[in-house]
C-alpha cells in the first residue's frame, strides 16, 4: 500500500482528480485529498453529490488577493500537512497554483511527484496565463508524467525528461463522465428550449478578459441571428468583470444567463447541448466524447490535438469570426455531421485505471 497525497485547488482539478482517487482507494492505497479551497462555492455541492470530501481545506482564498498571495498561502500551509503525512508520493493535476505549490512542496520534502495531465503545451509564456509556466514548472519538478496524448509525450521528451517516466494514458476527464451524465436527467434549462438547439457558452479566462467586449458582442449577435432555431445557455463566472461585461454585452433574447452550474447538471446539460463555444480547457477534452463541436474562444490552446483531429476550432475573440464560425455550424449540416463524428483524441475513459496500474507497479516508489 502506498500513502498518496492528491492537492488541486479548483473544480476541474478535483472533477479530473476524482476517478484517480476513486480508483486508488478501491486497490488500497491511503489517499489524503488537499483543497487549497479556491472554488468552495462551486465545490461544495459536488463533494455532495459524489461523496467525497477533501481531508485538508487550506482556506488560502481572500477578496481581491494576487497571484502571488494565492501561491503563497498554499505553500505556508500545505507546508505542516505533508509534514503531518509524510506521503510515499504527492499528486498534482493541471497547472493552477495549487499544482505548483503542491510540487515545490515535494521537492522541498523530497518526496517522489507525479503530474497528471503533463506535457500540454503552447510556449506562450503568457497564453494562457499564469497556467502555461504553471505546467511548464512542474514538468521540470516532477518525477513521474501521466500525459493525455502522445503529442503531450513528444513535448516531454523534447525538453529532455526521461522516456522510462512517461506514460500517456488519456485524460481523466472522460473517466468522469461515466459518473455523471444519466439517461433519466431532466432540467428548467432543458424544459425552456421549446425545440431550439442549444449552444452552451463558458467564458471566464483570465487573458480573455480584455477582449470581453469583442467576444461577447460576436455571441450577441449570434443569439439575434439564430433566436428562432437556437438558444445560448452561459452559465456564468463568479468573476465580477465577467458579470458586469455579460450584463452590458449578452443582451439578445436568445440568451440564458444563469448562475455557475454544478458538475452533473452541466455534464448532462452538455450532453444535451447541439455544440459548445468556450474558452475552457476542461470542456475541450469533456464535449467530444459526448460528440459536441467545440468552437474555442482563443488564440491559442494547450490542446492541439483536437484542433488537429477536428474536435475542436479555434476561432479566437473577434467579434465577426466567432459570428463567421457558429454560423457554419448552424447552417451546414454537413460540416456538423462531420465534425460532430470524429473521434475524441483524448481517450477512452480508462485514465484512472491505467494510472493506477503504473502507480502499483512503482510501489513504493524509491526516494
Amino acid at each position: 500500500m502506498t500513502r498518496l497525497l492528491v492537492v488541486f485547488g479548483t473544480r476541474p482539478e478535483f472533477i479530473k482528480l476524482f476517478p484517480i482517487i476513486t480508483e486508488a482507494r478501491a486497490r488500497g492505497h491511503e489517499v489524503t485529498v488537499v483543497s487549497t479551497g479556491q472554488h468552495r462555492e462551486m465545490l461544495d455541492a459536488l463533494y455532495d453529490d459524489l461523496g467525497l470530501r477533501p481531508d485538508h481545506d487550506l482556506g488560502v482564498m481572500t477578496a481581491g488577493q494576487t497571484l502571488a498571495q494565492i501561491l503563497s498561502r498554499t505553500v505556508e500551509r500545505l507546508d505542516p500537512v505533508l509534514s503531518a503525512v509524510a506521503p510515499d508520493h504527492v499528486l498534482v493535476h493541471g497547472d493552477t497554483s495549487a499544482t505548483l505549490a503542491g510540487s515545490l512542496l515535494a521537492l522541498y520534502h523530497q518526496i517522489p511527484l507525479s503530474h497528471v495531465e503533463a506535457g500540454l503545451r503552447t510556449y506562450h509564456k503568457y497564453s494562457p496565463f499564469p497556467e502555461e509556466m504553471n505546467r511548464q514548472l512542474t514538468d521540470v519538478l516532477a518525477d513521474y508524467y501521466f500525459a493525455p496524448t502522445d503529442l503531450a509525450r513528444r513535448n516531454l521528451l523534447r525538453e529532455g525528461k526521461d522516456s522510462s517516466r512517461i506514460f500517456v494514458v488519456g485524460n481523466s476527464a472522460i473517466d468522469m463522465l461515466k459518473y455523471t451524465v444519466r439517461d433519466d436527467f431532466s432540467h428548467p434549462i432543458l424544459d425552456g428550449l421549446a425545440g431550439r438547439r442549444l449552444i452552451l457558452l463558458t467564458a471566464h479566462r483570465r487573458e480573455n478578459l480584455k477582449v470581453l467586449e469583442s467576444m461577447f458582442t460576436g455571441i450577441n449577435d449570434v443569439a439575434r441571428r439564430y433566436g428562432d432555431s437556437c438558444k445560448i445557455v452561459y452559465p456564468i463566472h463568479f468573476n465580477p468583470v465577467v458579470r458586469r461585461a455579460a450584463a452590458r454585452y449578452l443582451t439578445a433574447g436568445a440568451i440564458e444567463i444563469v448562475e455557475p452550474l454544478g458538475t452533473v447538471e452541466f455534464h448532462n446539460i452538455l450532453s444535451r447541448s447541439f455544440l459548445v463555444l468556450t474558452d475552457s480547457g476542461g470542456i475541450q477534452e469533456e464535449a467530444p466524447s459526448l460528440g459536441k463541436p467545440v468552437l474555442v474562444l482563443r488564440d491559442t490552446t494547450e490542446r492541439p490535438e483536437g484542433v488537429a483531429a477536428g474536435t475542436l476550432r479555434l476561432v479566437g475573440t473577434d467579434r465577426h469570426d466567432i459570428v463567421r464560425e457558429t454560423s457554419r455550424l448552424l447552417d451546414d449540416p454537413v460540416e456538423y455531421a462531420r465534425m460532430a463524428a470524429i473521434k475524441n483524441p483524448y481517450g477512452d475513459g480508462t485514465t484512472a485505471r491505467q494510472i493506477l496500474q503504473v502507480l502499483d507497479r512503482l510501489g513504493q516508489v524509491p526516494r
